[in-house]
């Protein structure tokens, strides 16, 4: 986040820099208030750019063994941006090689599912999870280690979670 903060900083100090080369070529002619709304603009923009581009770097870390099988994208009111094109803010990676089944024709697979969601600081969090690939039934594991029933959700056929675990 600081070093967030100091090329934002830089961005906005570029994009003045360029309003102040405006105003000298045109021999102070450009009005003075360009340089603050160039300064603003070039922040805003910087930050804009990191909200968009955010995904594609993360995917790029992620190990060959994650499989992303969800992202979520949304409008935010505050950053109307958004309203015309959503970005990705969250996404959810399987680890194929946590993937367990109980038995050897076992049903019930155990796998961790982790999710990524972008904030002011990026948040990880995973979880074990259990699913019945024949009834398509998903169970989170509780801290304790015992199945919550109460989570208990059935997927489709064509979701990719199902189909990257169980098949």
């Amino acid at each position: 986040m600081f070093w967030n903060l100091i090329a934002t900083v830089f961005c906005g100090l570029g994009a003045a820099g360029i309003a102040l080369g405006i105003r000298a070529l045109t021999r102070n002619k450009a009005p003075k208030w360009i340089i603050p709304v160039f300064a603003g603009a070039g922040m805003l923009g910087y930050l804009i750019q990191g909200e968009y581009t955010w995904f594609e770097l993360k995917q790029s870390q992620l190990p060959e063994e994650a499989v992303i099988v969800d992202t979520e994208s949304e409008a935010i009111f505050w950053r109307p941006w958004t309203m015309v094109a959503p970005y990705v803010t969250a996404f959810s990676t399987v680890d194929t090689q946590s993937i367990r089944r109980s038995g050897e024709n076992s049903q019930v697979v155990h796998f961790t599912l982790y999710r990524f969601e972008q904030k002011v600081t990026d948040a990880v969090s995973h979880r074990v999870h259990i699913m019945h690939c024949g009834k398509r039934d998903l169970v989170p594991l509780g801290s304790d280690g015992k199945p919550r029933i109460d989570n208990m959700k059935r997927l489709e056929v064509s979701d990719k979670l199902y189909q990257t675990v169980c098949q």
